[in-house]
């Protein structure tokens, strides 16, 4: 009988502690967490839902998980490495020359025919010379000359007029006369209107340069001066090659040295054209030689004897550095 009262009376005890203890727990919730309880149950409608509750009524299938901003695309580099060295390749700059060091002084224009064997990566599709002056000049990194003639340039290659925003792409197309028409069938006006470019027409490119012996580094060789691609004009009854405009070869020099010629043999060749320039990688005729009369070639010779002629300026120019070292 004693145990029994004794086992009944450690019962209610522990019920008595269990009690107690979770009275005392309920009352230490922090004062704001039970204020929050009190307002939601405050704003709760009747109805026993909570209007900001996040289990309000919604159309059943609707996606309220809440997505970020669309990651930009980022197309995959083709290739195993990024040809950086040619991006941020730098402009290796001429020489100082001063005039009292230039001994031996000569002129000459020479012609660059793309459609050659040697020319030919001037003219790839991957990477046109063409593609990359005009693409120069329509941002602005390069200025087009007019290589119109007048009283103070005869020859017009003296970059004295630059030529306008987009006018340059405008004279490599051919030029068309548009006739208007009214209702009645009438002509009423003509204009001539230019067609549209195609770059694989543009198969020369004319380029200024001189030949200069200085005699402080004892070295002979040809600095180019300007670049200018050539378009047919028909003149009478004759077509000729003209230069569309001038470029500046100094102020390309930093465009083409950032754009990476295409050979046939390797995918890495690592120049540029300025380098191609630079190095004499391509092959060329002259076409005219500074002369008292401002002659050209042409103006005296015909046919195959031009050749001849261009190639005897030639021999000229490299039999006068010879000549310099005989005793």
């Amino acid at each position: 009988m004693k145990t029994r009262i004794l086992v009944v009376a450690l019962c209610l005890a522990c019920i008595s502690s269990y009690a107690q203890k979770k009275k005392k727990r309920n009352n230490t919730k922090p004062a704001a967490t039970q204020q929050q309880t009190l307002q939601q149950q405050s704003q709760q409608p009747a109805g026993g839902v909570n209007p900001n509750s996040t289990t309000s009524a919604k159309p059943s299938g609707t996606d309220t998980t809440k997505k970020g901003p669309a990651k930009a695309f980022e197309h995959p580099l083709d290739g195993y490495f990024k040809k950086n060295n040619i991006l941020s390749a730098k402009v290796t700059p001429y020489p100082n020359l001063r005039e009292s060091d230039a001994a031996f002084v000569k002129r000459v224009w020479r012609e660059i025919d793309v459609r050659e064997k040697m020319n030919q990566y001037l003219a790839s599709p991957k990477q046109r010379l063409i593609d990359v002056l005009l693409t120069a000049i329509d941002a602005g990194e390069l200025t087009a000359y007019d290589p119109t003639p007048s009283n103070e340039d005869p020859g017009g290659d003296k970059f004295l007029v630059p030529l306008p925003q987009g006018k340059a792409r405008s004279r490599m197309a051919d030029s068309a006369l548009v006739e208007k028409f009214d209702a009645n069938g009438n002509k009423t006006s003509s204009k001539m209107q230019a067609g549209e470019f195609i770059a694989d027409s543009v198969v020369k490119f004319r380029i200024k340069e001189d030949w200069i012996f200085d005699r402080q580094r004892s070295i002979f060789e040809p600095r180019i001066i300007g670049i200018a691609p050539l378009v047919k004009v028909k003149i009478g009854t004759n077509e000729d090659y003209q230069p569309a405009f001038w470029v500046y070869f100094s102020e390309a020099r930093h465009v083409l040295a950032t754009k990476e010629v295409v050979s046939r043999n390797s995918d890495a060749t690592g120049l540029s054209f300025d380098d191609a320039f630079v190095k004499r990688i391509f092959t060329s005729y002259i076409v005219k030689q500074s002369n008292d009369k401002d002659e050209r070639i042409k103006d005296y010779m015909n046919g195959i004897d031009r050749l001849y002629e261009a190639e005897r300026m030639k021999k000229t120019l490299m039999d006068w550095e010879l000549n310099l070292w005989q005793y």
